[in-house]
């Protein structure tokens, strides 16, 4: 049997089959570092210090041998000798093994992109992963090996970046630049290299507003996943699956491609952070939980490390009376973190949250927080210091948002009640909500989040009364400018912006704005949605189509809008049953009546196509193509032309 050695993830031996196999997770950290030392062999002594340190030699060096004797007996269980040993050394053995290692070195007839891409892949994951291994020779070599890492995906960059050719390629150069400013956000030889590389690919004016953005809310990148406390192992905290192009069928890993990007972001765990689901008899009290959870969970969209499932499917998730297990599996989520309120008066108020760990069941953390309304924030604070202990590590950004959150506790208590208002779009709830959120500003004038918040009321509003009232625009414009210059390092702000520049007919700005703001948080599910959006009127549907599967892979439980915007994405290329079968996939798919009617009239339908321009015109009878096609914005003529064909074909 073959097997093979995963390091980037978590680190395992695999079969044949890609199924992990039991091994002493000692021998196969020794394996690791003999698999990247030059002589493949290291003196016992050594290798007992490089597991345990050199507080107590004779100690660790009863644990190697304790360490031998379960390795040489799961090597004869196994039929393979992985490790050989003798008296005074541990050698590599006999039997060959396949590893990720191996592929960091090029294969004689692959593309230089092609290498790049595929150490991309790998580079994106955490090397080692989480380990029970505290010694200081571990954290060296841990930190010699991403040294190397780095540097090889420098040299190889500085190879590649002239001779991108096309789009796929292009995306490779990029996505391997923003690993090394991850790596090394703060280092001034990386930020020069970076910005004369862009220069000659004539992108430096986004890299550094790219750069700008994320340099106050980077950290040094990534976390390990193995930041836990005394209470629970990293293995109690962090598991995931092998992915399936490691199955080992050969003598090299490098005989696999690369994982596409879809596949390799489940490596990364999944967060799903459910708001209370027990009534309480202040409606406002649960309110303002309910939107505490809820901003918790867009918080964490910055970060790279995880990714949170978003506020709409988690309350989905949170209402089901489905066997929860089942809906977990189902949309890959590694943890949950439940929450109850209990107590009836402000004194007495708690909010119990517990962290899940979902394949077993097991509570990893619980903690009951005492709440009054304006002690929200320290609550907020709590909650992401336990996660970031138990499931991230390090979270980029952190320490800024919370010192940002902590300036105004009442602030923030005001803007979560408007939040809650702008959940439910009518004309009364986001006026009542712009009066809440300006509120928010009478205690603090540059709260970011209230000033975007404010922004998207207005556009709302534009959208709702469907009027053409520019000065509904213009207002949303200059609140998402005010967001903005109040928080440089929050999505937001460019979200709205973005938005209110495509509802203006600014395209290129909206695309710019929106692609900075996913840029600063890029599991934000609601933003990716946005930009596709903006990139479908932009006329690049194919792009948007890509986007939106990367937001409806965060959101599952898909909100309309997005199933909308894939629909009209497909209509522009083309795909009039692909633009069907997202409607009909819609909770209200009367919305896209229109979309439908041209849908059907272009697939030769006419009795389905009229029957949808009846009940588009019993909704709006003041319907005029050539009125719709001036307002709607689309960069290209041949995007308003298809529209116009489906829709005159329809009979509108």
């Amino acid at each position: 049997m073959t097997f093979s050695l995963q390091t980037f993830g978590q680190l395992q031996l695999l079969d044949a089959k890609g199924k992990s196999v039991s091994f002493p997770e000692k021998g196969l950290l020794i394996l690791a570092y003999l698999l990247t030392s030059q002589e493949g062999s290291e003196h016992r002594a050594k290798l007992a210090q490089f597991l345990w340190g050199d507080a107590d030699r004779p100690v660790s060096l009863v644990n190697l041998r304790s360490i031998i004797s379960r390795i040489k007996s799961r090597q004869d269980e196994l039929g393979a000798e992985f490790l050989r040993f003798t008296d005074g050394m541990i050698s590599l053995g006999q039997t060959a093994i396949a590893s990720d290692l191996l592929s960091l070195d090029r294969k004689g007839f692959e593309e230089p992109v092609i290498w790049l891409g595929r150490l991309v892949g790998l580079f994106n994951r955490t090397f080692i992963g989480p380990v029970n291994c505290q010694s200081r020779d571990f954290d060296a070599w841990l930190l010699q090996r991403k040294i190397y890492h780095n540097a090889l995906l420098k040299g190889l960059l500085k190879e590649t970046s002239h001779s991108a050719k096309t789009p796929k390629e292009e995306e490779i150069v990029k996505n391997a630049a923003i690993l090394i400013f991850h790596n090394e956000p703060d280092d001034p030889d990386t930020l020069r290299f970076l910005v004369q590389l862009f220069n000659a690919e004539e992108e430096v004016e986004y890299f550094r507003k790219y750069l700008e953005q994320r340099k106050q809310s980077l950290s040094e990148g990534p976390a390990p996943l193995g930041t836990t406390s005394n209470k629970a192992s990293a293995e109690s905290v962090v598991r995931t699956k092998a992915p399936e192009h490691f199955s080992a069928q050969g003598m090299s890993i490098t005989d696999f491609p690369p994982q596409p990007e879809k596949t390799l972001a489940k490596t990364i765990p999944r967060l799903a952070l459910l708001p209370p689901t027990n009534a309480h008899r202040d409606p406002i009290v649960a309110m303002v939980a309910s939107s505490l959870v809820e901003d918790i969970t867009i918080a964490f969209c910055a970060l790279n490390s995880l990714e949170v499932i978003a506020p709409h499917t988690a309350v989905r998730i949170g209402k089901t009376s489905e066997d929860k297990a089942n809906v977990y599996e189902r949309y890959d989520i590694t943890y949950v973190l439940d929450t109850r309120l209990s107590g009836l008066k402000d004194q007495d108020l708690s909010l119990f949250v517990q962290l899940i760990y979902v394949d077993n069941s097991e509570i990893v953390w619980a903690e009951r927080y005492m709440l009054s309304t304006l002690d929200l924030m320290s609550r907020r604070r709590d909650i992401l210091r336990q996660i970031t202990l138990f499931v991230a590590g390090r979270i980029e950004s952190h320490q800024v948002t919370r010192l940002y959150f902590e300036r105004s506790a009442a602030a923030y208590h005001r803007y979560l009640v408007g939040r809650h208002y702008l959940n439910r779009l009518t004309l009364p709830n986001l006026r009542r909500s712009r009066k809440e959120l300006k509120s928010a500003l009478q205690e603090d004038a540059n709260f970011a989040p209230a000033l975007s918040s404010i922004a998207r009321t207005y556009s709302k509003e534009w959208l709702l009364t469907a009027r053409g009232d520019l000065d509904l625009l213009q207002a949303a414009a200059e609140y998402a400018t005010r967001a903005i210059e109040a928080r440089r390092d929050s999505a937001d702000g460019y979200r709205e912006l973005g938005v209110a520049k495509l509802l203006m007919g600014a395209i290129d700005e909206s695309v710019q704005a929106l692609e900075v703001s996913e840029t600063l948080s890029p599991n934000y599910a609601d933003i990716i949605a946005d930009h596709a959006d903006t990139l479908n009127h932009f006329s690049r549907p194919d792009l948007a189509l890509q986007k939106l599967e990367r937001a409806i892979e965060l959101n599952p439980l898909t909100p309309d809008s997005y199933l909308w915007t894939a629909a009209g994405a497909s209509y522009s290329l083309g795909n009039f049953e692909g633009a069907l079968g997202y409607i009909d996939e819609m909770v209200d798919g009367d919305l896209a009546d229109r979309l439908s009617a041209a849908s059907w009239a272009m697939l030769g339908d006419e009795k389905k196509s009229r029957f949808f321009v009846r009940r588009a015109l019993e909704a709006n009878p003041q319907f005029d193509i050539d009125k719709w096609l001036t307002i709607v914005p689309f960069k290209e003529q041949w995007q308003k032309d298809i529209y116009r064909e489906g829709l005159k074909k329809a009979g509108f």
